[in-house]
């Protein structure tokens, strides 16, 4: 069984809102840091938000900043991201991951363990 199993994805119109869910089995030394990212067909994986669970501190991609928000449950190891004025742009298949470090760049290479993804689907 996966380490990190995401959930929530679905439809949503331009402007709406959805929320995801991120369920860490365990906490090892070195996945301390919980991430987001997001790719979309034919692009890049990009990196959308990251936090340290046991910090609360949080990071952001300049494109959802104000916009997504990142959080946790530390007694369900739940990390959430709820994605408020959704764009078509957002549409992509949205994964969690755990890693060592959090920094700004929230890039895939610092990330270790890999959920399978939800998607997320925005119509205009």
């Amino acid at each position: 069984q996966g380490q990190l199993v995401e959930s929530g994805g679905g439809s949503v119109q331009a402007g709406g809102s959805l929320g995801l869910s991120c369920a860490v089995s365990r906490y090892y030394s070195n996945t301390q840091c919980i991430g987001w990212f997001r790719q979309a067909p034919g692009k890049e994986r990009e990196g959308v938000a990251a936090i340290y669970p046991v910090r609360g501190i949080t990071y952001y991609a300049d494109s959802v900043k104000g916009r997504f928000t990142i959080s946790q449950d530390n007694a369900k190891k739940t990390v959430y991201l709820q994605m408020g004025s959704l764009e078509p742009e957002d549409t992509a298949m949205y994964y969690c991951a755990a890693g060592a470090v959090c920094t700004n760049a929230i890039h895939p290479t610092q990330f270790i363990y890999w959920g399978r993804g939800t998607q997320v689907t925005v119509s205009s």
